[in-house]
């Protein structure tokens, strides 16, 4: 007897961001073209959600303010809420596991739920149209929703009928729905794949779903044969309610003008290390690589990593290893347009890492490992540091670098900054 056909909804919040303002105040922005974005004085005025009334007047996100503005004028501009995006999306995946505890986020605005199990609800259509209708008139929220035997053409379903649609996606209707889409259409295949798979003459799903996977290996390695299973409608992966373990945490601004001081520069890492630092200890982790991206006013982007000896939470260890990054790697006097920060290789600290360390007694007393005792000290002070802003603000206790007022201060007002992929964020707030 063959295994029971699995049933995947993919929910994918439409224009979410403006739909969220919509909610909370619908005198001011329900049925209205809207677009969040940042200041129109600055880079960080790039539009990063338009709602459907401004996209009909040819508003996109990644617009600039400026361009936003003048393919419309009377858009009206809302600054980002992080605070208000995630209790929704609290909110919404709440709804959503009613109906069945097989829940895996995404990101801040779309899921995959398995329901499969859950016929005392209905088919799997009256299931989606339930939960369509309940997000719309409970919470004032638009979805989208697809329906599929699988998370990828749940997924790729979900995309077809943007806002409020509801689409089925199954084996025989590839060749008819899913096949003549362009490569760079299909959900996993990023830019430079499909610009690769261009120029091995790929094109369309279809090309891929009947590409030699061994032909393709030498270009994409194992990934190949993954893709070309995908492009035939085939996924395996299970929803997994169970959040994945994090491998890396990091953080990056966009200056909102090029910064060629080092000085300066060392400034926006410190504020950049300082919330990496918070987010992994704030999980109960360490990790050994510091990694940064610096992309300049060109727009050439490069990343250089190290690994350090010890894994570590403690953000001066981050900065420091950061700084070294950036005064080796970084071409002098060229502008630099964005910066990050991330640490990678993520794990749970070693039981060895929780053994107390033997501080010396005297300030004469040469210590057994100045480094070690270094690292404890540091670790102890971030931990009291963490408490005490946790209580009381993200400003209360600072580094004398984080004083000065620059605009990579920002990234410590967790309103306004944010992205809809940082996922553990939607569990539990710092």
């Amino acid at each position: 007897m063959g295994a029971r056909q699995r049933h995947i909804l993919h929910i994918d919040m439409n224009a979410f961001y403006c739909s969220c303002h919509a909610a909370a105040e619908p005198h001011k922005y329900r049925g209205r073209p809207t677009a969040v974005a940042g200041s129109p004085e600055s880079r960080h005025g790039v539009v990063v959600t338009a709602s459907y009334e401004a996209r009909k007047y040819g508003v996109r996100a990644t617009m600039t303010v400026t361009e936003a503005l003048r393919q419309y004028p009377s858009l009206i501009l809302i600054h980002p809420d992080f605070d208000l995006y995630r209790t929704y999306s609290r909110k919404v995946f709440a709804l959503i596991r009613e109906y069945t505890p097989q829940v895996q986020i995404f990101s801040i605005d779309e899921c995959w739920a398995d329901v499969t199990g859950s016929r005392q609800f209905g088919t799997p259509r009256d299931i989606a149209e339930q939960i369509q209708h309940r997000l719309r008139t409970e919470l004032g929220l638009p979805c989208s929703i697809g329906i599929a035997p699988n998370k990828f053409l749940a997924k790729m379903a979900s995309d077809f009928e943007k806002p409020m649609g509801i689409t089925e996606l199954w084996h025989d209707q590839l060749p008819k729905l899913l096949w003549p889409l362009p490569v760079e259409q299909m959900f996993g295949v990023g830019r430079k794949t499909a610009e690769r798979l261009h120029r091995l003459g790929i094109r369309t799903i279809s090309d891929l779903a009947h590409a030699n996977p061994e032909s393709l290996q030498r270009y994409f390695g194992k990934r190949a044969f993954d893709m070309v299973q995908r492009a035939n409608g085939i996924d395996h992966s299970e929803v997994n309610p169970v959040p994945e373990p994090l491998k890396s945490i990091g953080h990056s601004i966009t200056m909102a003008e090029d910064v060629v001081s080092v000085d300066e520069l060392c400034t926006v890492l410190l504020n950049l290390s300082d919330q990496v630092g918070r987010r992994v200890r704030k999980h109960g982790l360490v990790g050994r690589t510091v990694q940064i991206t610096i992309r300049y006013a060109n727009r050439e982007t490069i990343t250089r990593a190290k690994t350090l000896p010890a894994a570590t939470c403690v953000t001066e260890r981050i900065y420091e290893t950061a700084r070294e990054l950036l005064l080796k790697h970084r071409r002098a006097n060229r502008p630099v347009r964005l910066l990050g920060v991330s640490l990678g290789q993520l794990t749970e600290p070693e039981a060895d890492a929780a053994k107390p360390v033997q501080l010396q007694l005297f300030s004469d007393e040469p210590a057994a490992d100045p480094l070690l005792e270094r690292e404890h000290r540091l670790k102890k002070l971030n931990e009291v540091t963490d408490v005490l802003r946790n209580k009381y603000g993200e400003d209360i206790v600072v580094r004398g670098r984080m004083l000065t007022g620059h605009e990579s201060s920002q990234i410590r007002n967790h309103k306004i900054r944010g992205t809809s992929l940082q996922k553990d964020n939607l569990h539990d707030e710092l």
